[in-house]
């Protein structure tokens, strides 16, 4: 064990676990790496700690300057932990349509948010729109740099550590990557580097089935924190993933409790859906294949939410 001389020296590097009990027999092995031991308890804090020192490195986001961001709220709480070790103010634009705990874990990093509402809490295209309109007018003050997370070309970078990560602790055993599509740069982070050791690697992205764009389908709304936008995201790239998967909320909600009572793997939404996709995936594959997939960040995250506020 190594002391790291900061925080932010701490991210990645995190556990790759095999799932047991909700895997049916004759699949593929299935893996899960665990997100939640980044030190928000989220793989964005890689794409964060990236995006900053990209910015610091080109001259874009200068000494004493404030960090402007929207966010459904992992990325916000990454940021939030990477300004507060280099010392910037932050901005942030979420949505009362994401989870209570989010928020309150930005502002215990010192961070400043925006509320915009929503309809009924549902994630929408228009929800997600207007966060981002009123990220960019703040982003207009002097001194403030805007993060940009779906248009922001670094952010892929931040996610090359974990595809060498997985390549490492499998052995170079992965045949299958399933993953969930917010902005898409975790997607292609990982595919890019995994890609590298395996070119045959087989990419599946995940949506939402109730706001299936990416499928060609009408835009609708969900409550997957994190994924599923209505809109296409401007670095979603169709060529370099070989399928498409949905499945719905309720599926992804089912599957979260499952993995805590069946395998004591706590996690969020997007995960759970991750996981759903996986399965069909693994079925196909057969049981001498490895199929990876994420656990995107902790269920702490989601327990005033119906993922878990309703569990007996």
């Amino acid at each position: 064990m190594t002391i790291a001389s900061n925080v932010l020296e701490s991210i990645g590097n995190t556990p790759l676990v095999q799932l047991r009990k909700v895997v049916p027999p004759g699949s593929a092995r299935v893996l899960v790496k665990l997100e939640w031991a980044n030190p928000t308890g989220s793989m964005k804090d890689r794409m964060a700690k990236a995006v900053i020192e990209a910015a610091e490195t080109g001259g874009r986001l200068q000494p004493g300057g404030t960090v402007v961001e929207y966010t459904g709220g992992s990325t916000g709480i990454s940021l939030a932990l990477v300004c507060a070790a280099k010392g910037y103010p932050l901005e942030i634009v979420t949505s009362d349509a994401f989870s209570e705990e989010k928020m309150r874990t930005m502002r215990a990093f010192g961070t400043h948010i925006t509320i915009i509402q929503s309809e009924n809490g549902k994630i929408t295209e228009k929800l997600i729109k207007d966060m981002i309109e009123a990220a960019r007018q703040i982003s207009q003050r002097p001194g403030h740099w805007w993060v940009d997370q779906i248009g922001n070309q670094d952010a892929a970078a931040g996610y090359y550590s974990m595809g060498e990560e997985l390549w490492e602790q499998t052995g170079g055993k992965v045949d299958a990557f399933v993953h969930s599509v917010g902005s898409a740069h975790s997607l292609n982070g990982v595919a890019k580097a995994l890609r590298e050791h395996t070119p045959d690697l087989y990419v599946a992205a995940v949506e939402p089935s109730e706001s299936a764009v990416l499928s060609g389908k009408p835009k609708g709304s969900h409550k997957i924190e994190g994924i599923g936008i209505g809109f296409i995201p401007t670095h979603w790239k169709p060529d370099e993933v070989d399928e498409i998967l949905t499945n719905s909320t309720e599926e992804a909600i089912q599957m979260c409790r499952r993995l805590a009572r069946e395998e004591g793997i706590f996690a969020g939404t997007s995960s759970g859906l991750n996981v759903v996709a996986a399965l069909r995936v693994a079925e196909r594959l057969g049981s001498d294949a490895t199929v990876v997939t994420l656990m995107v960040d902790s269920g702490l995250r989601y327990l005033s939410t119906d993922v878990y506020r309703n569990e007996q």
